[in-house]
């Protein structure tokens, strides 16, 4: 092969990269939110993320940089009617040997987790519970998971963690007295006892 050809297709690489990179680049206009009509909130190019209300936390962005932003972030801790009949529930329910918060109890927990940001007065205990199957220690170190679960869940909203202690009470402190599932699953709980 002629020498030409080899350092055309030698070459070949190098221009391509170089024509693309030569492309101009628009920046990405500055990160704006704005509430929606399902109540989700636009980030930057177009990205949704959920209401806080609805279980998620907001990203850092949103907390930075304009003051659309930190308006709609203030607007969104402010306490709605949900969210006092959402912090009246003071229990969250789990599975059998599980320690895995379920979905339906999440907004209850936002709803805390907001109380706990807009007022850090406040202090909370979180009560770990089981039912009364398996052992003792089993059942104590069980409900501490239970309890360290929700500590972690009101935490990555941004509780600080000096307003939240946790205890474990095993199977020690039933709330229904009985031997079967319909007494069981009112025991495996976590409760909210707050003190001012």
């Amino acid at each position: 092969m002629k020498p030409v050809i080899k350092l055309v297709i030698a070459m070949l690489p190098v221009l391509l990269l170089i024509g693309c990179g030569s492309k101009e680049v628009k920046e990405q206009p500055a990160t704006t939110t704005a509430p929606t009509e399902n109540n989700r909130v636009v980030v930057g190019g177009g990205e949704t993320t959920a209401n806080p209300a609805e279980g998620e936390k907001l990203p850092d962005e949103l907390n930075k940089g304009s003051e659309a932003g930190a308006q709609t972030t203030q607007e969104q801790t402010a306490p709605t009617d949900q969210g006092k009949d959402l912090l009246s529930e003071r229990k969250i329910y789990f599975d059998y040997d599980k320690s895995d918060i379920k979905d339906e109890y999440k907004p209850i927990l936002m709803a805390h987790a907001h109380n706990l940001i807009n007022n850090p007065n406040i202090t909370v205990v979180i009560e770990g519970h089981t039912d009364e199957r398996g052992t003792r220690e089993y059942n104590m170190a069980l409900g501490e998971r239970r309890a360290n679960a929700v500590l972690q869940f009101l935490i990555l909203q941004g509780v600080n963690k000096n307003q939240i202690r946790t205890v474990s009470y095993g199977e020690e402190r039933p709330d229904v007295e009985g031997h079967d599932e319909s007494a069981w699953k009112w025991n495996r709980r976590a409760v909210f006892v707050y003190s001012e």
